[in-house]
């Protein structure tokens, strides 16, 4: 069976599923998205779910993908990677032409296999390096790698921290996994001495021991990198036990939902971010005053991602000129993007041969329960 006569089957089963005319479909751009509605990645999916939907009423009010309407549904993973897999599925039989999410990794790397398969344009939200070293030509980033962003982090601990040892605390799943060996690789290149190196659990509520053993380490920094409820207990955790040394992080240390939950303990971090609403740029705030205005809430990055992701799907058709898959990624492969031509992409941003992105990012530091950016990166290629 040809993959083209597969790709013409899964439309008509989508269409007698959907109880739908496969002129209609062919009228509308199906979009799918696998993201973590419910389950320990609740927070980071709903987020990167309502950053897609203000994306698509955006994109059809100008017109649409290469000039089709989009057609979005969401489906819930419940933070399950068996789930999500089964999900890119369902995705694939009632014909979505792109698939967007998940946001966590783990689920990322079992699910992806599948729309590899179906040759689906897929763009995601996690940041395990390992997503794009698995050779799926349709998959693309819409955050930065753990590869591009950890070695940023250990420049700032060397050279505006002064740091000669860190200790790390990440949690136990693909995501931490990931984040710990990119960071102890980029710390040791630094000169950097790793003096603990603690592994929690997702979901994990209490903190003390964690806490306990990073302060006897004594080292000058702390590094963290865990999922956002995880990183508000811990925050607390550490403000208890009167933890006074530099707090640094990546992009969920400092997220909104964290300096939320985790109230004046959240005061002082400081976190690189590729992706912050409180960036010094007229697209980021106009996509920021545009979110409260919807959601009644400010955008965290996984907001942006959503967002940013379903504007890379419609840059991709746009500049292939058709909803086709091989054309949308050659279209996004090695090349890059203006926001000039897409202001939803909220900066300008190259994708290379991996789908790996460049684009500027941030150290922002929190500042009486607010975001503040103290620095800002041009892009690595600049």
């Amino acid at each position: 069976m040809t993959k083209t006569f597969y790709k013409f089957a899964r439309l008509t089963v989508a269409a007698a599923l959907c109880g739908a005319s496969l002129l209609t479909l062919a009228q509308t751009v199906p979009v799918t998205g696998i993201v973590e509605l419910s389950g320990p990645g609740a927070t980071a999916g709903t987020n990167f779910d309502n950053g897609v939907k203000l994306a698509v009423k955006a994109i059809n009010a100008a017109g649409g993908m290469a000039g089709k309407k989009i057609e979005y549904t969401s489906l819930d993973t419940q933070t399950q990677p068996g789930v999500a897999k089964a999900l890119a599925k369902r995705a694939i039989d009632q014909g979505a032409q792109v698939v967007l999410g998940p946001v966590f990794s783990g689920s990322i790397l079992v699910s992806m296999s599948e729309t590899k398969q179906a040759e689906i344009l897929n763009i995601v939200g996690g940041e395990a390096a390992s997503i794009t070293q698995q050779g799926h030509p349709y998959v693309f980033r819409a955050s930065f790698t753990q590869a591009a962003a950890m070695p940023k982090v250990a420049t700032y601990l060397k050279n505006t921290v002064k740091a000669k040892s860190v200790s790390v605390i990440y949690v136990n799943n693909d995501f931490g996994k990931g984040g710990r060996d990119a960071i102890v690789k980029a710390l040791e290149a630094n000169g950097i001495k790793v003096a603990a190196d603690l592994s929690t659990d997702s979901g994990q509520v209490d903190f003390s021991a964690a806490v306990l053993k990073a302060k006897q380490a004594d080292a000058d920094a702390l590094f963290v990198y865990t999922n956002e409820e995880e990183s508000a207990r811990l925050l607390r955790e550490l403000r208890k036990q009167g933890y006074t040394k530099p707090i640094v992080g990546e992009s969920t240390l400092t997220n909104e939902k964290v300096v939320e939950l985790a109230g004046d303990a959240a005061n002082g971090i400081i976190g690189h971010v590729g992706l912050t609403a409180d960036a010094p740029n007229p697209t980021v705030q106009a996509f920021t005053k545009a979110y409260v205005a919807e959601y009644k809430s400010r955008p965290d990055h996984n907001a942006m991602k959503g967002y940013i992701g379903m504007w890379s799907a419609k840059a991709a058709a746009d500049k292939a000129g058709k909803i086709d898959s091989k054309a949308m990624a050659n279209a996004l492969h090695n090349h890059s993007f203006s926001v000039k031509d897409f202001p939803g992409l909220l900066f300008d941003v190259s994708y290379d041969a991996k789908g790996d992105l460049d684009r500027e990012s941030f150290f922002v530091k929190i500042v009486n329960g607010h975001s503040e950016v103290i620095e800002t990166l041009k892009p690595a290629a600049k």
